[in-house]
């Protein structure tokens, strides 16, 4: 999503530098001789250290918008330096360069995160068996089955506490964002992770998840989106990072029959990027093909029909 801008950076020290080209998804600034092996390295560095200051003569530049989400690749938050810093955080993509001081998202303050799950009846016992990885995290589970109505009852799970898990059920009916509401409204936390029963998480990204949760509210932030690895027949599709925001504060709404998202009161300031690890896709070729044409059928205009091709060819870093 690297696109031209017209953004510029004012660097302490005074200096005030323009970047002409940007990224239109996580707002990182480049410059045109930008070396990119040469940036990670430096900004991997400054990421280590306890406070991170940039350098106006690096390939790259960054607000503290930004530096949120490039922190997480590295597993470690931020907290703004004083009012100012704070003032940008709240308002990207600003025109100060990033200064934060950085911790590790391990050991920090914390907030409880639910785990919720849409399935059909027939995969209900494969995502209730693939729930013991994720108890190390998930303050609850909530399993929404597209099927007739059905009030959430308990099950039994190991490394779960009784009650934790439970199994509902009501008709999807066509409408995505209507289905992912309900399960909103089953979280018992303020926070909700919500999957697919033929998306995966590793449970080591889902124990930062509660980290991150606190590092959102922290800036105001009710939405996180977290890339997601869409394999089709199992070899990694070329529609990637393909961010979901999956990660929400219980109160928000999802709109959209097909492809919902998030509805954010503030817009997408009110959200961030997290790249400390990636929901899984597993998807057939059959079922991609089949898939478009259906969303197509139920919101027509935005089944993104175009999609099926980029999903059904290997990705190209």
């Amino acid at each position: 999503m690297l696109a031209p801008s017209t953004r510029n950076l004012d660097f302490p020290g005074g200096r005030q530098r323009a970047f002409p080209v940007g990224c239109g998804s996580c707002g990182v600034l480049i410059a045109p001789e930008a070396d990119p092996d040469r940036c990670w390295r430096d900004l991997a560095g400054r990421l280590a250290a306890p406070v991170f200051v940039p350098d106006p003569e690096a390939g790259y530049g960054l607000d503290l918008y930004t530096l949120r989400s490039a922190a997480t690749r590295l597993g470690r938050g931020i907290r703004p330096l004083g009012p100012a810093d704070r003032a940008a955080l709240q308002q990207p993509h600003s025109a100060l360069a990033a200064e934060g001081a950085l911790y590790d998202l391990d050991g920090a303050e914390r907030r409880p995160v639910s785990l919720g799950v849409i399935c059909r009846p027939a995969e209900r016992d494969s995502v209730l068996a693939a729930l013991p990885a994720q108890a190390a995290w998930a303050a609850d589970v909530a399993v929404l089955l597209d099927a007739a109505p059905a009030p959430a009852r308990a099950v039994a799970v190991p490394g779960f506490s009784p009650g934790a898990v439970r199994v509902a059920a009501r008709p999807l009916a066509g409408d995505f964002a209507a289905q992912r509401n309900a399960l909103q409204d089953l979280a018992r936390s303020a926070w909700m992770l919500q999957l697919d029963a033929d998306e995966s998480l590793d449970p080591a990204t889902g124990t930062r998840l509660s980290a991150l949760a606190a590092l959102a509210e922290a800036g105001a932030v009710v939405s996180v989106g977290l890339p997601r690895r869409n394999r089709v027949d199992g070899i990694l599709s070329d529609v990637y990072p393909d961010v979901q925001y999956r990660l929400n504060r219980t109160a928000i709404r999802y709109a959209g029959r097909v492809h919902e998202r998030p509805a954010l009161p503030g817009g997408w300031k009110q959200s961030f990027i997290a790249l400390h690890g990636a929901i899984d896709h597993a998807l057939t070729g059959a079922h991609v093909r089949a898939r478009s044409q259906r969303y197509e059928a139920l919101d027509p205009g935005r089944g993104r029909v175009e999609e099926r091709d980029a999903l059904l060819r290997p990705y190209r870093a």
